[in-house]
């Protein structure tokens, strides 16, 4: 395979990366097998390795004769695209790295490690006095994060940056100003018209975890997931992605028993993020520019997959015999019902379970929490009360258990303070991308029902994905739709899907 690298220096800075990649590499393998494999007492080892797995990453990466090497290839000429990339990732990851202190890295990997664990037995046990001191230590070291980084108008601006490159929390704030004026009457107008219901016998309909395990195997194989060969499905409290590289991919879902929509929504979702690792250009395999760009765009892939496709009436269809045959009770219902049950539109406790309309509300009142905890000395205590009272003022409910609320997203826990809005920038920008992609692919929804997705796939690949980390995300959406976020794009498909 022919190298896109072809400058002296670039080559030289990329052999001695492999070393930073390898320790990446290790560290989302621990990682993974701590959230799939690893035995509940692990957790003390596997937080200091991979707290000191952090600090030598460090290490390799501030290396004086390192650093001066992208110093020099700054101010190279005649650089291509690719190595012009590979400049500018490593002079961001250098610049952010140099910022933190590695006593700190050490600490933040080995808090956050501890309190993943700590998360799970009160979610699992609805006992937040097991979590609440670790969420005030990571509220601490958030802080602390955003002064050693620096900010010019707020602390959140440095934390959001570090998942959206380029984003402030000015822009998060006009986008959501946008939705929340656009959605509220949006929200009424579709529950008072009632084409699509508030609930559904299917809700309530249980099944075996084997028979939902084929049906989530048949749709990834469906959409030519590689399973076995370059992927896997495992189980998890909480689905994630996890790519250690462009040839080993791997994917979650959760069986809960009930409410079979929840996992094939989770696993499509899922497959979103996995699709846009296993279709970067394998010329980049060790290199900086591999792997998606940014949190927001990763998540328009992902949302692509779970809101345009995987809650179509062509998916319904597409998917319906497979349901009949694995699930007995679906004797009882139609393609109609299903297409229906995935489209409930009502106000609902859980993120992950909510419905395509309000689902941003969720994530502004997370924004709104997280702000309060850099910029108004709000304490761990204070925040399930802040966190029921929001919810009631966005969505008109209020949680009765902490599972329900404070306790059910593992994100806190994983010290992520500032990355939930790139959750909306991916929801709004699914849409925009559905809307580009129609122009070239007319036939879109026909292609859908007939489980023809290689189409998608190739112009997801072209546009999107084979470009890896090139550019920075704003210049990505350039490049790839001729434009920026439009919250506008959005807003028409829920008027065009719901209305």
């Amino acid at each position: 395979m022919e190298s896109v690298f072809q400058n002296e220096m670039i080559k030289e800075i990329l052999t001695r990366y492999r070393r930073i990649w390898a320790i990446g590499h290790a560290q989302s393998v621990l990682g993974w097998d701590m959230e799939v494999n690893m035995p509940g007492e692990g957790i003390l080892e596997r937080s200091v390795a991979q707290g000191e797995l952090s600090v030598l990453s460090q290490e390799f990466l501030l290396k004086p004769d390192f650093v001066e090497l992208v110093e020099k290839a700054k101010g190279l000429e005649n650089l291509n695209e690719y190595e012009h990339g590979v400049v500018r990732v490593l002079d961001r990851n250098i610049r952010i790295s140099r910022s933190f202190p590695p006593e700190f890295l050490r600490e933040m990997s080995e808090v956050t490690s501890q309190a993943t664990k700590a998360w799970e037995e009160a979610k699992k046990k609805d006992d937040y006095s097991k979590f609440e001191p670790w969420l005030d230590r990571i509220i601490d070291l958030a802080k602390r994060a955003a002064e050693y980084l620096g900010y010019e108008n707020e602390p959140y601006d440095a934390l959001l940056d570090l998942f959206e490159e380029g984003t402030t929390t000015k822009d998060v704030e006009k986008m959501f100003d946008r939705l929340e004026k656009e959605l509220k009457p949006l929200v009424e107008k579709i529950m008072e018209e009632g084409r699509v219901p508030q609930s559904h016998p299917l809700e309530n309909e249980h099944y075996e975890q084997a028979q939902m395990e084929k049906v989530n195997r048949w749709i990834l194989e469906k959409f030519g997931f590689p399973l076995g060969v370059r992927s896997r499905l495992d189980v998890s409290a909480h689905p994630f992605t996890t790519e250690f590289g462009i040839r080993d991919v791997r994917i979650t879902t959760r069986y809960e028993g009930y409410d079979f929509r929840r996992t094939i929504l989770s696993t499509v979702h899922e497959f979103g993020h996995a699709l846009y690792e296993l279709q970067q250009d394998e010329r980049f395999m060790f290199s900086p520019i591999v792997g998606g760009v940014s949190l927001g765009i990763h998540e328009s892939q992902s949302r692509f997959w779970e809101n345009i496709i995987g809650r179509s009436r062509e998916f319904a269809g597409l998917i319906y015999p497979v349901l009949k045959e694995n699930l007995p009770f679906m004797a009882n219902y139609t393609p109609e019902d299903v297409y229906l049950y995935f489209n409930l539109v009502r106000p609902d406790f859980i993120r992950t379970e909510a419905d395509v309309v309000t689902y941003n509300f969720h994530i502004l009142l997370r924004f709104k929490l997280e702000r309060m905890m850099l910029n108004e000395g709000v304490k761990a205590r204070d925040l399930p009360e802040l966190w029921n009272d929001e919810m009631e003022n966005l969505l008109g409910i209020r949680p009765k258990t902490y599972a329900e609320g404070i306790l059910q997203d593992i994100h806190w826990a994983h010290g992520t303070v500032g990355y939930f809005p790139t959750y909306s920038i991916g929801t709004l920008l699914s849409a925009q991308i559905y809307y580009h992609m129609k122009r070239d692919i007319p036939d879109f929804e026909e292609k859908v029902a007939n489980a023809e997705f290689e189409p998608i796939k190739a112009w997801l690949r072209e546009r999107i994905h084979r470009h890896g980390s090139i550019y920075p995300p704003k210049e990505l959406l350039r490049k790839a739709i001729g434009e920026e976020l439009n919250p506008d794009y959005f807003v028409r498909w829920v008027k065009e899907r719901y209305l």
